[in-house]
This record gives structure tokens, C-alpha cells and sequence, in this order.
């Protein structure tokens, strides 16, 4: 990036930090055709690709005020649609693997006694209110292993805790949800949708 184009950037950058819309709109149109062909390189498909380019550009907007006048600007956008991407491929990851694992149920078993998609999406609703009832601490933690896949390691450095503090977390927020679902032949597919899904 050129001279010229930094300190146009810096002074669009001053101007959205103060709440400037025009200024907005000329960074969204100055980078959104950028970024959606970097976007769809990864996702293959474009109305995802469309998707995460909309929400880079919102959390911009929501965290303006944050934003370091004096770092690149162009690269801070870009680290955004990377890390944003790489979460809907992880979204994409583990909803395959959640239908996977039941079409995988049916093929072993096609007795009563295994579970169908609605019975799982009954656990589904069951999880969710039992997740409501957990501490802010849980619900972070939870949220991080289970909707953005991040590992222990990786949530432990987020939180500033130990690996250990993360497990005792998780063992300790299955065995609450284990001890609430009554039905014992859920407990393999509670497991498997905690932590692998």
C-alpha cells in the first residue's frame, strides 16, 4: 500500500472513529470487492462468502472506536475476514459432523432404541435451557469449545486460566447436563455434542 493510500486510510479511519457514515460507506466500498474475493476463496460459495463481508464491515462500524488510527488499517480489515471466515468453516465442520454422527446411528442400529434427528433436536432444546442455568464463567467457556471449536489450549490463552481450570469446566458442565437428561441412552450423543460436534 502506497504513501498516498495510507494516509487517505488514516484520515477515513479518524473520521469513522467519530461515527462519520460517509466515511463508512467509502472504506465499505473502497475494500468489500477485496474482500469478498478473498472471503471466497476460502468458502467456495458466495452467499457466504457475501455474509462475512457484511459482518466484517458491521463489527467495524460496532467497534470503531477501537480502531488504532496508526496501525494499517487494510490489514486490521483483513485479519477480521480471515478470523471470521475461519469461524463459519469451523461452524461448517461441525454441523457435518453432527449429521455424520447420526446417519452413522441409523447404519449401526434401525431398532427404536436409536436416536432419530428429532429426538436430537429435542436434546438440542434441553441443552440449551440446561446451558442457561450455568455461570457467566461456563457459558464463555462452553460457548468457546462448543460453537467456535476452539481447544483447551487455545481457550486457556483467551481466558488467561490453565488447561486444567478449562477442563474441570467442561467435565464438571457435562456431568451437570448428564445428571439432567434422564434419558440414559442420550448420554454417548450428549457427549459426542458437547465436545466432538
Amino acid at each position: 500500500m502506497n504513501l498516498k493510500n495510507s494516509e487517505e486510510n488514516n484520515e477515513l479511519v479518524k473520521l469513522l472513529k467519530k461515527g462519520d457514515m460517509i466515511a463508512f460507506d467509502t472504506i465499505y466500498y473502497k475494500y468489500c470487492h477485496k474482500l469478498y474475493e478473498f472471503v471466497l476463496r476460502y468458502l467456495k460459495q458466495k452467499e457466504d462468502a457475501e455474509g462475512v463481508v457484511q459482518e466484517v464491515f458491521l463489527r467495524i462500524w460496532e467497534n470503531r472506536e477501537k480502531i488504532d488510527v496508526y496501525s494499517s488499517f487494510e490489514s486490521f480489515l483483513f485479519t477480521i475476514a480471515y478470523n471470521t471466515t475461519i469461524s463459519l468453516l469451523r461452524k461448517r465442520v461441525s454441523e457435518r459432523k453432527s449429521r455424520e454422527y447420526l446417519k452413522s446411528l441409523q447404519q449401526i442400529n434401525s431398532s427404536d432404541s436409536v436416536i432419530s434427528e428429532i429426538q436430537f433436536n429435542e436434546l438440542s432444546r434441553k441443552i440449551q435451557s440446561l446451558f442457561n442455568q450455568l455461570t457467566p464463567r461456563q457459558k464463555e467457556i462452553y460457548l468457546l469449545s462448543r460453537e467456535q471449536g476452539f481447544t483447551h489450549k487455545e481457550i486457556a490463552h483467551k481466558l488467561d486460566i490453565s488447561e486444567n481450570t478449562v477442563k474441570n469446566h467442561l467435565v464438571t458442565i457435562l456431568k451437570y447436563f448428564k445428571c439432567n437428561i434422564a434419558n440414559g441412552q442420550f448420554v454417548s450423543v450428549l457427549i459426542f455434542y458437547l465436545f466432538f460436534s
